[in-house]
């Protein structure tokens, strides 16, 4: 089940790690190593909640997940949107970046950092929107119910988490966006903060609500076709499938995608304080990108988040956590290490208080089971 699920994973980063050494030195195989362990250890909170969105998916769509979609991760996320950025800040056409990202590094790494607020920005508001959805919604299990029944109840308010995120996103305009790190100094970045920012709340809007209309729809026709099916048996019929689960399908595979994308944000910049090299960078995180995925279906197929029902919530709050982060780096620095270390901790703790919950549940079975013995 492992080496099936991890096979590519092992291959590739084998492959990936030994091009590294033979084409660029062991320097390059030492940072590309230490990315690939970046990569993956601030996107395993994205792989758990991946995983609670791809379980809705039938095993078709599992594989374009792992084969189209880490194509669109790695090549999309880890090369093209880097290249793209300095594209944009420098407007210079793509073939120019490349050439200005293997010859001028120092100024390729400077158009990165003078593109982070937007960058943050952007990402931190769809993050933030992620977590506040999954927090203000009524669930039947809760991890911290000292902090989330209270919080259930606020969000019967319609609209509240929009309005919550707005509100994060004018106080850092008027906050760090007004003394916004860039590659001369400080500056005001306000503007840019407010526009990307509320690019990010759309495209979660648009993405999720496309999602959810979809979800939706494929739950009533289910219902539906499950009615003519019992209907159609008892008088010696057979229904065909209308086909609409793969509309619902692709809508939730385009919503990973966009997912993955918020995510990989901070991989993508944190690797600029590794190194330059855009080809380095690409290959390690892609190295990492492979094994996100790869640990996404083993959960999913493991049924890990079945029985062990609190990790979707200390992956939620390891975004929300994430896009606090993301939205205070428009101003101060901060180490990737400590980014990454928070989420592990979060979905670390989720992961204990569900084993401990598991005994506790066993015993209790046991307890029960005793008298009648």
């Amino acid at each position: 089940m492992v080496l099936r699920t991890f096979g590519w994973s092992f291959a590739i980063t084998a492959l990936g790690l030994a091009f590294a050494a033979w084409q660029w030195g062991w320097e390059a195989f030492g940072i590309v190593l230490i990315l690939s362990v970046l990569e993956i250890s601030l996107s395993f909170d994205n792989a758990v909640v991946n995983a609670g969105i791809l379980k809705k998916m039938n095993a078709f769509w599992q594989k374009i997940f792992l084969t189209v979609g880490i194509l669109i991760a790695v090549f999309g996320m880890r090369l093209v949107f880097p290249v793209a950025i300095v594209a944009i800040s420098a407007k210079v056409g793509p073939i120019e970046a490349i050439e200005l990202a293997l010859d001028q590094p120092e100024k390729y790494e400077a158009l990165v950092t003078d593109a982070h607020p937007a960058i943050a920005a952007f990402g931190g508001m769809f993050l933030l929107m992620i977590f506040l959805d999954f927090i203000f919604e009524e669930r039947e299990i809760k991890w911290l119910a000292w902090l989330e029944r209270p919080l259930a109840k606020l969000g019967k308010v319609d609209m509240l988490s929009v309005c919550i995120a707005l509100i994060a996103l004018l106080i850092t305009a008027m906050t760090f966006a007004t003394n916004a790190h860039t590659s001369t100094g400080y500056a005001d970045k306000s503007a840019t903060v407010l526009l990307a920012g509320v690019a990010g709340l759309i495209t979660y809007l648009i993405v999720g609500g496309l999602s959810g209309y979809f979800e939706d729809k494929l739950e009533e026709e289910e219902e539906r076709e499950h009615e003519e099916e019992e209907k159609a048996k008892a008088e010696g019929k057979q229904v065909s499938a209308v086909g609409l689960a793969g509309k619902a399908a692709f809508f939730l595979f385009l919503y990973l995608e966009v997912l993955d994308a918020s995510f990989s944000f901070d991989g993508v910049i944190g690797a600029f304080a590794i190194t330059n090299h855009i080809f380095w960078m690409a290959l390690g995180l892609g190295i990492g990108a492979m094994y996100v995925r790869s640990l996404t279906v083993y959960l999913v197929r493991q049924g890990t988040l079945d029985d062990y029902v609190y990790l979707e919530h200390g992956a939620h709050y390891a975004i929300g956590a994430l896009a606090v982060i993301l939205l205070v780096t428009i101003e101060h620095q901060i180490s990737e290490i400590i980014t990454g270390l928070i989420g592990v901790v979060l979905i670390a703790a989720s992961f204990l208080s569900s084993v401990m919950r598991n005994r506790a549940l066993e015993a209790e079975e046991t307890k029960e089971k005793e008298p009648a013995q």
